[in-house]
């Protein structure tokens, strides 16, 4: 990689992180916005590429704050070229947003001991892509209605049966909701303790803790309990898992930080601003505990 390829990586990784400090020290979670936005009337999905395929990770991060920002009532984005494809053209002036692209690459190098070794190089690049709402000429059929909002109870049903599915020991009873990584469960308030079904089922999402066990993503815990940094980095994907698996199921996430995640806040800035990786590293965990 030449040395500008690697200055401009450094480069995205250094932007986006800065523009998530700056809502975090304004008090905002970026990763809320969309439940958060005055025009909530409809289902908040993760947002989709042109062939209906939804983005993961960072990308859901950064497309949801454009979507809001930019109020645009699609989750559907393309880049300039599969616009053109598609008989479509991108208005004139209108301008992209950023989505990025991980992947690796084989590089051949020394070992200190005078042989070639093939080692895997990590490069991340940024490329823009457009919200349906700015490009003309697309078929009727990426300009149809929305589907139908399921009503609350066939989302809760789904909800249950997704976290039946998991296999996931859920034990109930006290007034916190946490995961024993040494019995291997989550404990879980009395379903009365909640305001409504949903309420349950978005506190039940933020468990993303348990996926941490070495039969399942392998996430290692063993210093969240004696390394404040550790804790808020596995806090901070247990957030982000929360808002993906609320969006696929249908539920809003728990809009106010329960008083022992609000104390993450500055925990978060301060490993953001020592890392400007960390964020694409949670959401990454985040997707696979998903």
């Amino acid at each position: 990689m030449t040395k500008k390829a690697e200055s401009e990586r450094i480069d995205i990784y250094t932007r986006i992180t800065d523009g998530i400090v700056e809502e975090l020290e304004s008090g905002v979670r970026p990763w809320m916005k969309p439940w958060s936005a005055a025009n909530t009337l409809g289902r908040i999905n993760r947002p989709v590429r042109h062939n209906g395929l939804p983005y993961s990770g960072m990308n859901v991060l950064l497309l949801w704050s454009e979507q809001v920002s930019r109020r645009f009532s699609s989750s559907m984005w393309m880049t300039f070229k599969q616009a053109l494809e598609l008989g479509g053209a991108v208005r004139k002036g209108e301008t992209g947003s950023t989505v990025v692209f991980a992947s690796r690459f084989t590089k051949s190098v020394a070992d200190g001991n005078g042989n070639d070794v093939d080692r895997e190089i990590p490069f991340l690049k940024a490329y823009s892509v457009f919200n349906i709402e700015q490009i003309e000429g697309l078929p009727d059929t990426y300009h149809a209605p929305p589907t139908k909002v399921p009503d609350p109870v066939e989302r809760i049903a789904r909800a249950d049966l997704f976290f039946r599915n998991t296999g996931a020991v859920i034990r109930h009873g006290g007034n916190q909701a946490y995961y024993s990584p040494i019995m291997d469960y989550i404990q879980m308030p009395p379903f009365e303790a909640f305001r409504d079904a949903a309420g349950y089922a978005a506190v039940l999402s933020h468990e993303a803790h348990w996926t941490a066990a070495v039969q399942r993503v392998g996430r290692d815990l063993s210093r969240y309990a004696k390394d404040r940094t550790d804790r808020a980095r596995e806090e901070l994907i247990a957030e982000l898992g929360s808002c993906f698996l609320c969006a696929d199921l249908g539920i809003a996430p728990e809009l106010e930080p329960r008083p022992d995640h609000a104390s993450y806040l500055q925990s978060w800035l301060s490993v953001l601003a020592n890392d400007k990786r960390a964020i694409f590293q949670a959401a990454a965990h985040a997707q696979r505990a998903v």
